[in-house]
């Protein structure tokens, strides 16, 4: 989701706050199709080359997968995860302006397969069955001390063999005892922000 810290604004960019830009789908059924995204503070979309390389290791394509986009912002993984063939896209986003974006975004895709809940991704989290998403976008604002309980409240909801993609302003450390049973799968950084792939370690 899209966040990011403030910084100061020239008059000029203040003025223009609001008027927004788009994000572009990378592959799927709407490869290139481009969605505005609201110039709101703190929204931060994920960069297409991020979300390219995340759906690579994602294997491309989401065929019957069941995805959550807890903090949704610009719902630029969650659209991306409905281009590609997911089943159901739970996109929680607790901003209204931003919700309502996502809302006008899915009509103009006529995404089926998206539902978006204006609501507090943790208090929604806390109330989702457990495992019952496939892969699990957490992407919590920058800055604000919500990681670790976002990471309590998402690792149950992801299926056995599910995936959980993190973005952080810090790098994961696997000793964190919030990830014990999981594995870092892939990681990577582009600027000031960590991306991570994480996985239910295997018994066997």
């Amino acid at each position: 989701m899209p966040r990011s810290t403030s910084h100061s604004r020239t008059p000029q960019q203040a003025a223009a706050r609001g008027k927004g830009h788009t994000v572009r789908i990378i592959g799927g059924d709407w490869k290139r199709t481009p969605l505005p995204v609201l110039d709101l503070e703190g929204l931060r979309p994920t960069p297409d080359r991020v979300r390219e390389t995340l759906f690579n290791w994602l294997g491309q394509r989401l065929d019957g997968q069941r995805c959550l986009d807890l903090f949704a912002g610009s719902g630029a993984l969650g659209f991306e995860a409905a281009s590609r063939g997911a089943e159901r896209v739970v996109m929680v986003e607790r901003n209204a302006r931003a919700a309502r974006q996502l809302r006008e975004n899915q009509a103009r895709l006529a995404a089926r397969a998206i539902e978006i809940a204006e609501a507090d991704g943790l208090k929604l989290a806390a109330s989702l069955a457990p495992q019952s998403f496939d892969v699990v976008f957490l992407d919590p604002p920058f800055g604000e001390g919500m990681l670790s309980r976002a990471l309590e409240l998402a690792l149950p909801l992801v299926a056995d063999d599910g995936w959980l993609y993190v973005e952080s302003g810090e790098p994961l450390d696997e000793a964190d005892p919030l990830l014990a049973g999981w594995h870092i799968v892939r990681r990577g950084k582009a600027g000031a922000v960590h991306y991570h792939l994480l996985q239910r370690e295997n018994d066997e």
